[in-house]
C-alpha cells in the first residue's frame, strides 16, 4: 500500500511546474535582451543612413557649385580678380555684359550675377574657401579649394574639394 504515492506525484508535478516557470522567465529575459540589442543596432544603422544621405546632399551641392563656378570662369571676358576684404574673399569674374562676383563670408559662398543683382546663396556649411590663380607655364588657370563643415565630430572622410577652371580666352591672371 502505497499511500504516499499521490503526495510524491504531486511534489514531482509541482517541481516540473516550477522548472517550467523558470524556463519561461529565462526566455522572457532573453527575448528582452535580444530585442534591446536589435533595436540598438537598428537605430545606429538608421542614424548612419541619415548621415550618409546628408553627406551625399552636401557633396552634390558642392559639385554643383563648383561646376557653376567653372562655367563662370570659362566665360570670363577679362582677367579674373580675387581680393580679400574684411567680410571675406571676393572674386570678380568679368563676363560680356557685366560681371559675376563670388563672395565667401560667415560660412556661406554667395554669387552675384550683375552689379545691381541680389546676392544668392550658392553653398552653405563651408569651413573654408579659397579661389586663387593657379600659375602654370602656358595656361592662366584658376583653382577653388573648398572645405565643407563635417557633419560628424570625428569625420571618416574630410569634405575637401578642388575645382580648376581655365578662361576660354586664355587670359593671364
Amino acid at each position: 500500500m502505497k499511500t504516499h504515492l499521490p503526495f510524491n506525484s504531486f511534489a514531482a508535478n509541482r517541481h516540473r511546474q516550477a522548472i517550467m516557470l523558470m524556463d519561461c522567465l529565462v526566455y522572457v529575459a532573453l527575448f528582452f535582451v535580444v530585442t534591446g540589442l536589435a533595436l540598438s543596432i537598428f537605430y545606429r544603422c538608421w542614424g548612419n543612413s541619415r548621415l550618409i544621405g546628408r553627406t551625399a546632399d552636401d557633396i552634390g551641392a558642392a559639385v554643383s557649385a563648383g561646376e557653376l563656378w567653372r562655367d563662370d570662369v570659362r566665360h570670363a571676358a577679362a582677367p579674373v580678380h580675387a581680393e580679400a576684404s574684411a567680410a571675406g574673399q571676393l572674386v570678380l569674374i568679368p563676363v560680356t555684359g557685366g560681371s559675376i562676383r563670388y563672395r565667401f563670408a560667415e560660412g556661406i559662398v554667395s554669387r552675384q550675377n550683375g552689379d545691381d543683382a541680389p546676392w544668392t546663396q550658392v553653398l552653405a556649411r563651408v569651413q573654408s574657401s579659397r579661389m586663387a590663380p593657379d600659375n602654370r607655364p602656358r595656361v592662366a588657370a584658376w583653382r577653388w579649394e573648398l572645405e565643407l563643415k563635417p557633419r560628424q565630430k570625428f569625420p571618416r572622410m574630410l569634405p575637401l574639394f578642388t575645382f580648376e577652371a581655365v578662361p576660354a580666352t586664355g587670359l593671364n591672371p
